[in-house]
């Protein structure tokens, strides 16, 4: 069962560790230089890949002690940043509407702005939910 200051889930890192070798799994756990390395070379050649495997369940309690829980959500607002990240649907979940409209318009401003929320993404979150 999960804990109230759960912030990360461990069944998404496995759900995100299946497109690992593009370091998936290491965003959403806030490790963005490892992510951007998997993302380069393919999961550090695969080994890093199948390692992480093991990996998971400390890069989540990592991350819950690391980001603050709140009322917005760390998994849906992944998922919408995945999914539809260049529309801008995670930034109007956030309560960022001008900037999810302006995301909306320009496909995620050029996809430069996806990539950069991408990055930090759980710090934004952390911010929104330290504000509640």
């Amino acid at each position: 069962m999960a804990r109230e200051d759960d912030t990360h889930s461990i069944f998404m890192g496995y759900l995100l560790w299946i497109f690992g070798f593009m370091g998936a799994h290491r965003f959403y756990y806030g490790r963005q230089i490892s992510g951007t390395i998997w993302f380069f070379t393919l999961g550090l050649f695969f080994i890093g890949w199948i390692i992480d495997l093991f990996l998971i369940p400390g890069m989540s309690r990592s991350a819950d002690r690391r980001y603050v829980a709140g009322p917005v959500d760390y998994n849906l607002a992944w998922i919408l940043l995945t999914f539809l990240g260049i529309f801008g649907v995670h930034r109007f979940y956030m309560g960022k509407i001008f900037t999810g409209l302006i995301w909306l318009c320009t496909g995620g401003l050029f996809l430069l702005g996806w990539l950069w929320d991408l990055l930090t993404l759980n710090e934004q979150l952390s911010d929104v939910n330290r504000d509640y």
